[in-house]
């Protein structure tokens, strides 16, 4: 009854697999710096050490490349333009959680140090106590052996 629909791969022209492999390449360069107006469907690469950045309007399905010696925008397919942001999102998500495991393995040092410096302090605290409570016993078996004396 159900005819399975098989996806063809998605094929790309040699300029769109170029441009995929550059994104991806910066990508993987924890230099390059990604930043996202979602609201206005504009994503931004930049790599300051190679000298480029990448620009992706979704909204229009343009993509731009710069660097110091070019700068190309072209419209590209739809399709092809949802892959290379996924592709971002992704890494952006990706580096999202490692900042948050960080931040987490921080603050779980941090409470860990102050439960171990509250458990020292209140132990030196009991002995203290203790301490004082056997002086205590001790000066007045002593005042008890005088009187008794």
């Amino acid at each position: 009854m159900f005819s399975i629909i098989k996806k063809n791969p998605k094929v790309y022209s040699n300029i769109e697999n170029h441009i995929y492999g550059i994104i991806t390449e910066l990508l993987k360069l924890s230099a390059t710096d990604i930043n996202c107006d979602e609201l206005g469907g504009k994503y931004y690469l930049s790599n300051e050490e190679h000298h480029f950045s990448v620009t992706v309007f979704n909204n229009e399905s343009v993509i731009r490349l710069t660097n110091t010696r070019d700068s190309v925008a072209e419209k590209y397919d739809k399709a092809f333009v949802e892959d290379v942001l996924k592709a971002i999102k992704e890494e952006k998500h990706h580096r999202m959680e490692l900042v948050c495991d960080s931040i987490t393995s921080s603050i779980e040092k941090m409470a860990e140090r102050l439960h171990n410096t509250l458990i020292e302090s209140t132990a030196k605290e009991n002995n203290v106590k203790e301490n004082k409570t056997i002086r205590l016993v001790e000066i007045d078996k002593f005042t008890n052996d005088k009187k008794a004396n």
